[in-house]
């Protein structure tokens, strides 16, 4: 059986990449399809893969700027020729699930969410004070073709399987499709329990809107209390013109330096909606608690009161209540990371290969 993966674009080592990793392990001789690879910000395993990429990944400022080719995106994808694979798996938060497969091959989709910047968070991407007036106007005419051909185009899918029950209700919403759900990897021997605690709260997260950075940039800006920041994004600039001297941004962190900024946090930020959400995990996995937005995939995996405090709304008095609720509670350590350890790699692993195995010999005995 020829096998191929296919993945949106491979331009660091993020969630999604990490259950991309998996699946090369899973299936070490399938080739890696995808619209973009900036070479060396993959894993060495992903690296070492045979990997085809799309004409966008020619384009110029393709390494930083490739989400402004997002009209450009269908063609691209549209231009891979899997016909020669029987079993195609792609991760998709975009348009890799979009890929052309032959009639009879089985094609499985781990569905991190239907297209964001289309659906459910295009006012974050594109309404007024996200995107300049141009961009705006084009969207208005592109988003709703897009769409449209990521609806029809959904029927390439033969198989989807949800990172969570929030990204399910999604898939069910859009494409009218039902799905199976396996929650994503977290690579939770990689963290240990730790008993230290530094004066700083953390945040890891790429900067972009949905992620609502800004939002606790506000509260700190207000509270004085120190924040880290750790990652990359488009806002980057912006956030920073913002912040006051108690808020530091790293950057870019490497695993390693990840580890230490969750060991030593008192907890960690999580002011956005996500669809399933990897750091909370990962922070849970050092024994910190978390304080997040009551809404996504954080509701799947954070216990209120137990493993961190949710707040309702995405506004600074409830971010900042909440804060203050959890400097109430004396939260046990190591339950939050025995919490954190029914999400491992290696039960993710298991089940992703249960599960392609079983709709592999179901498929052909139609």
């Amino acid at each position: 059986m020829k096998i191929a993966l296919v993945h949106d674009w491979l331009t660091g080592m993020r969630g999604g990449e990490k259950c991309l990793e998996v699946l090369c392990e899973l299936f070490p001789d399938a080739p890696i399809y995808t619209l973009l690879h900036n070479k060396g910000a993959m894993s060495p395993l992903i690296e070492s893969k045979k990997i085809f990429t799309s004409f966008i990944n020619n384009l110029p400022a393709k390494q930083k700027q490739y989400r402004k080719y997002l009209p450009l995106f269908p063609f691209a994808i549209a231009q891979f020729d899997l016909r020669e694979y029987d079993l195609v798996i792609s991760t998709s938060h975009a348009v890799a699930k979009n890929v052309r497969v032959r009639k009879d091959a089985v094609h499985i989709c781990y569905c991190f969410t239907p297209m964001r910047y289309i659906w459910d968070m295009y006012e974050q991407y594109f309404g007024k004070g996200k995107a300049g007036v141009g961009t705006r106007t084009a969207m208005k005419i592109i988003a709703p073709l897009l769409r449209w051909w990521d609806v029809k185009t959904a029927s390439n899918v033969t198989y989807f399987i949800a990172i969570s029950d929030e990204v399910r209700g999604r898939i069910k919403k859009h494409y009218n499709r039902l799905a199976d759900m396996i929650y994503p990897p977290v690579d939770t021997e990689q963290f240990q329990l730790s008993a230290i605690e530094e004066n700083f709260y953390l945040i890891v997260s790429a900067l972009v809107p949905y992620k609502r950075v800004d939002l606790a940039v506000e509260v700190f800006n207000a509270n004085g209390k120190r924040l880290v920041i750790a990652g990359t994004g488009p806002e980057a600039n912006t956030l920073k013109s913002i912040a006051k001297l108690n808020i530091t941004f790293l950057g870019w962190q490497s695993d390693e330096e990840l580890v230490q900024l969750y060991s030593r946090c008192k907890a960690l930020i999580f002011p956005g909606e996500e669809d399933f959400g990897i750091v909370p995990l990962e922070a849970m996995a050092s024994g910190k608690p978390v304080v997040a937005f009551a809404k996504g995939g954080a509701i799947e995996t954070i216990i209120d009161g137990k493993t961190g405090v949710f707040f309702k709304e995405q506004t600074a008095s409830q971010l900042q209540s909440a804060l203050d609720r959890l400097s109430t509670l004396s939260l046990n350590p190591e339950e939050i990371r025995q919490h954190a350890l029914q999400f491992s790699r290696p039960t993710y692993k298991e089940k992703m290969k249960e599960f392609i195995t079983a709709k592999v010999r179901q498929h052909s005995l139609k």
